[in-house]
């Protein structure tokens, strides 16, 4: 198997109380503020959408972190923690389509790709194999955040405060684009192998996993 393909060990029992768990939680209860936030008219609602952002997506990076150092993964983690990830940044991308600020079609994809490798992880786990993020997975993560971040802070609203500043405030929007583009290309790339890694993987598993 690969470095990111292990065996789930059922001799290993950890309970579902602990502070990774609690921030995979917590990282869902902030999604519907965040949407919320988002369809607030108000200027300062945006801002305190981009710091819900912020504060989730540093979650996401804390819990995963705590639960291997500390050998804390569970079960209850397995299964939240990937719904908690797609929750906020489809969200995310969802609201800022909404917006007019990402065309339809890359939030399709995008939540396409997460959504059908989140089923394949479903379905290997049921042999007993789990398939961690690989660096292109990882990659992904980073461009995601960053797009999302960059495009959902109202650099035009901030153009039109300080007219002087204006270009450089069309420059970050169309940053926050290219970068959009460069996550969509890593999603669609990386999903591809955890599509061809799973097959392999498929064929070549017990499937006495299943009937446990």
């Amino acid at each position: 198997m690969g470095s990111n393909v292990s065996r789930v060990d059922h001799e290993h029992h950890v309970s579902s109380w602990n502070v990774p768990n609690a921030l995979t939680v917590f990282r869902l209860v902030l999604v519907p503020v965040f949407i919320w936030l988002m369809f607030l008219e108000a200027p300062v609602a945006r801002w305190w959408a981009v710091l819900v952002f912020m504060v989730a997506a540093t979650t996401d990076q804390l819990d995963g972190h705590i639960a291997r150092s500390a050998n804390l993964i569970t079960d209850f983690g397995r299964l939240m923690d990937p719904i908690a990830d797609k929750a906020l940044t489809l969200g995310a991308f969802i609201m800022l389509s909404i917006a007019g600020l990402l065309p339809w079609w890359v939030t399709i994809l995008i939540a396409i790709r997460e959504l059908g490798i989140t089923a394949l992880r479903a379905v290997l786990l049921r042999r007993d194999i789990v398939v961690s993020a690989n660096k292109g997975g990882k990659l992904k993560t980073v461009l995601q955040i960053f797009a999302i971040w960059l495009l959902l802070i109202p650099w035009q609203s901030l153009g039109a405060s300080w007219p002087a500043y204006a270009s450089l405030t069309h420059g970050m929007l169309i940053f926050g684009w290219v970068v959009a583009g460069l996550a969509l290309l890593m999603t669609v790339w990386s999903g591809l192998v955890y599509v061809v890694e799973g097959a392999k993987l498929w064929k070549t598993s017990s499937p006495q996993g299943e009937s446990k």
